[in-house]
C-alpha cells in the first residue's frame, strides 16, 4: 500500500494532538477521540469544572461540590441535543438534582455554552415520566432537548463572539 500524500500533513500535526491527549488525560479523558472527549475538555476548561470519573452518574463537578450533566451538539448536524438511551424514573429522578451544561458548536467551533436548572428543564421531565407511564413503563430512548428551547431558557455562560 502507498500512503496518501495527506499523510506529511498528519505527521506534522500529530505532535500536537498528542500534547492535545495529554492535557486531556490530565483532566481525566482518557481519549479526545472519543465520545466527544476533545469537546469536554474544552468546555470543562472554559467553566472550570472537573470532570467526574465513570459511565454512570454526571459528567462533571463545580469547586463547591454541585454536579452537572454535560451535553454538546454540533449545529452543523442536528438542531437537539441528546440525552439519555434509557429515560426512566430512575434517570429522571437523577436528572432533576442537577444543572445541565449545554455547548453549541459549529463543527469543532465552540461558539456558545447555556446552563439550564432542573426548574428550567420540568418542562421535559414531566413529559418524558408521563410518556413512560403511558408506555407501560418502557424506557424512552433518547429523547432531544431542542437548541432553541435551551437558547430561549438557560443562562449564557460564554459566547464566541464576546
Amino acid at each position: 500500500m502507498i500512503p496518501h500524500p495527506d499523510k506529511a500533513v498528519l505527521d506534522e500535526l500529530f505532535p500536537y494532538i498528542q500534547r492535545y491527549q495529554e492535557l486531556a488525560s490530565r483532566h481525566g479523558i482518557n481519549d479526545i477521540f472519543q465520545d466527544n472527549g476533545g469537546k469536554i475538555l474544552q468546555v470543562l476548561l472554559v467553566t472550570g469544572l472537573t470532570i467526574l470519573p465513570g459511565r454512570e452518574g454526571n459528567d462533571a463537578i463545580d469547586e463547591e461540590g454541585n454536579e452537572y450533566e454535560l451535553k454538546s451538539v454540533n449545529i452543523e448536524l442536528t438542531k437537539s441535543f441528546s440525552t439519555h438511551h434509557h429515560i426512566n424514573p430512575r434517570i429522571i429522578h437523577k436528572y432533576r438534582q442537577v444543572n445541565w451544561i449545554f455547548a453549541v458548536y459549529r463543527s469543532i467551533n465552540l461558539i456558545a455554552i447555556y446552563k439550564l436548572t432542573p426548574t428550567d428543564l420540568e418542562f421535559f421531565y414531566s413529559q418524558w415520566e408521563t410518556t413512560w407511564h403511558s408506555r407501560g413503563g418502557k424506557d424512552i430512548n433518547n429523547p432531544k432537548i431542542p437548541l432553541r428551547y435551551v437558547m430561549e431558557h438557560g443562562d449564557l455562560l460564554y459566547a464566541a463572539d464576546k
